[in-house]
């Protein structure tokens, strides 16, 4: 009888595997390009570097090297905002790297956002006719919620 290779088992002391084993492919590939490290960067990224840095600019994107060194991270940057961050690259990377506690990244790289983000200061539309809304309010059974409601109402009657 002879042996193939892809139905050999592998001897685990007392039936423990390695905790490699119980994770699943999918995860590895993404651990392996450095997911991990570019959601903790963009999670503390305003944490990590000035509130001036973070409110002009944000991370892409985190390209990582095959050891998990030497990566290089994509900043999309506000136009009119890019000189102010091409200076303080180093001041950049000093911080994350210290943030992981290794040199996690060697090379910045800037995307110029063309266009701002606009925000309007009415979100909410204007409403003409409240009757609908009042008999809503009419059909609620808990008073509480009722009284809330109406203060509500008035707040944004008071405010548009």
């Amino acid at each position: 009888m002879h042996d193939k290779d892809n139905n050999k088992l592998k001897n685990f002391i007392q039936g423990l595997r390695p905790f490699s084993n119980s994770i699943p492919k999918s995860l590895k590939k993404h651990l392996k390009k450095g997911g991990y490290n570019y959601s903790n960067i963009v999670e503390n990224w305003t944490k990590m570097v000035d509130k001036r840095i973070s409110d002009s600019s944000y991370p892409i994107k985190v390209k990582m090297g095959k050891d998990m060194k030497n990566g290089i991270l994509i900043l999309n940057v506000i136009h009119g905002k890019e000189m102010e961050i091409e200076y303080e690259k180093k001041e950049i990377i000093d911080k994350i790297n210290s943030f992981f506690g290794y040199n996690c990244i060697n090379q910045i790289i800037l995307k110029i956002e063309e266009n701002e983000i606009k925000t309007s200061q009415n979100k909410f539309p204007r409403i003409k006719n409240f009757s609908k809304i009042n008999e809503k309010i009419n059909k609620v059974n808990n008073n509480q919620l009722k009284n809330s409601l109406n203060n509500f109402l008035k707040a944004f009657n008071e405010r548009n």
